[in-house]
């Protein structure tokens, strides 16, 4: 490999190492800025918080992937033509198309990467991830008992106490438990002067030991009948102590790591994908067969041939109702309606229920189809930004962040809303994946081929020209009159 090789490839990996983790963390930030008010103050340990970003991490890899490459080709391409390095090269008889291989094996070469990440590590990653966000959404809020309010915290439990005191901030003062377990109302209410929460570590259960209080229990409610209520409404007692165990193992660590959701299509690999979609397919052929025949049968289609029979029908009407009386008008009229509307409603639950089932089907064609779109668009962005740098002329973060957003931001807005009329069927699973590598990849070819002619993105004398023409052949026009 010759030096100049040497000396593109730096110039080329070096920004897109700092811009690559620049918007990986930006991305982070974003997904976990998202779902912050999901599992903050639940009391989650840091250690497992870290271990959840990390696997954030990984999941948002392959889209900064493709932002790194077409930020670092229009930096990189921009700085050169900046400094006059372009010209230097070009006064030396080097051609773009041969400035530009070294970067474009490397780009190929992160384009690469960027398919085995998402094949492999991707989906490990996202099920690591979304089983794990799971598991902190349904925590519960990490147990804080606040004097002077309603503590909801504990399931079945509203506890309100005055004080809180000594030296580990264990003893109440003036309590009032109210049980709402049977969740029918203050079925049980508990009062007493003073209190002590005990609780050893790693313990399930939290202990309260209440002194010199009042214990209420209602033992019917409004449900209940008449006389059962007359009979014993409710009861009540005092103590000089009392001790409640409650459950607060949902407040604990435990079961962060369970795995229930498997199923997800970002979960598997293209090979386990194809698997999944055909025997999706199977099924959902088979539920739309069976589906029409039970139709057929529910309709009585086998009584729509006309059976032999002896009966005269040549004094009957064709139209059907004026073979009968109005009463009995009235009664096939009302009759046929509820059949019809009956009908009309299978139909449309059938219809709903269709959608969802060939939506999910959707979905895992389209992930295999725009996992390959996207390691490809990898390569389309950098013919992209590689053309748009040498013909910008401008090197680092100012106007080059600035085209590579935008460019970006169509390739997502297109990636975007080739999923979704992929998912509604709007479009096949396979053309929703690779829409906006397709629509990108023309523009690619027409800025490079631009390029390596010296060439601006468009000529502006192209469009005012015709308008100075019109100008001046009218103010000839206006002397001559």
């Amino acid at each position: 490999m010759k030096k100049l090789d040497i000396y593109i490839i730096k110039s080329f990996l070096k920004p897109f190492f700092a811009t690559f983790f620049v918007i990986l963390f930006v991305l982070v930030m974003q997904a976990l800025w998202v779902g912050f008010d999901e599992i903050s103050g639940k009391g989650i340990e840091l250690g497992f918080i870290l271990k959840f970003i990390s696997y954030l991490a990984l999941t948002v890899v392959p889209m900064a992937m493709p932002i790194g490459i077409l930020l670092s080709s229009i930096m990189s391409l921009g700085t050169f033509a900046e400094n006059y390095e372009f010209a230097a090269i070009k006064s030396a008889g080097i051609s773009l198309r041969r400035f530009i291989t070294p970067i474009m094996f490397v780009a190929i070469i992160l384009s690469g990467i960027d398919f085995l990440f998402l094949n492999y590590v991707y989906p490990h990653a996202m099920h690591k991830q979304k089983n794990m966000f799971l598991n902190m959404k349904k925590k519960q809020p990490a147990l804080a008992l606040i004097p002077g309010a309603f503590n909801t915290e504990i399931p079945g439990y509203v506890i309100v106490f005055d004080e809180k005191y000594g030296e580990e901030q264990n003893l109440l003062k003036n309590i009032q438990i109210y049980n709402l377990s049977k969740k029918v109302g203050k079925i049980t209410t508990i009062t007493a002067k003073t209190g002590r929460i005990e609780s050893e570590e790693g313990s399930r259960y939290m202990t309260l030991i209440l002194n010199d209080g009042h214990y209420y229990e209602e033992h019917s409610t409004k449900r209940d009948k008449r006389k059962k209520r007359q009979k014993m409404p409710a009861s009540k007692s005092t103590f000089d102590s009392y001790t409640i165990n409650i459950d607060v193992s949902s407040f604990s660590n435990e079961g962060l790591d369970d795995e229930r959701l498997k199923t997800h299509h970002q979960m598997f690999s293209l090979k386990q994908l194809m698997i999944v979609s055909d025997s999706t397919k199977i099924a959902y052929d088979e539920y739309i067969q069976n589906r029409a025949y039970n139709m057929l049968i529910k309709m009585n289609t086998s009584q729509l041939k006309a059976p032999s029979d002896t009966i005269n029908k040549s004094k009957l009407n064709n139209t059907i109702l004026l073979n009968f009386d109005d009463t009995h008008k009235v009664s096939i009229i009302r009759s046929s309606l509820k059949v019809v509307q009956n009908k009309i409603k299978i139909l449309e639950n059938d219809t709903d229920y269709f959608k969802i089932r060939r939506k999910i089907l959707n979905l895992y064609d389209h992930e295999f189809h725009n996992r390959l779109s996207f390691s490809f668009a990898c390569l389309v962005l950098f013919f992209i930004g590689a053309p748009l740098g040498s013909i910008i002329r401008k090197g680092g973060f100012g106007l080059p962040m600035v085209m590579a957003i935008v460019v970006f931001v169509v390739y997502f807005f297109l990636s975007s809303l080739g999923k979704n009329l992929a998912e509604e069927s709007a479009l096949s699973a396979a053309l929703g994946g690779w829409l906006s590598t397709i629509i990108l990849l023309p523009f690619g070819i027409l800025l490079t081929r631009r390029a390596a002619k010296d060439k601006g993105m468009f000529n502006i004398d192209n469009v005012t020209n015709p308008i100075k023409e019109l100008f001046k052949k009218l103010n000839f026009k206006k002397k001559k009159t």
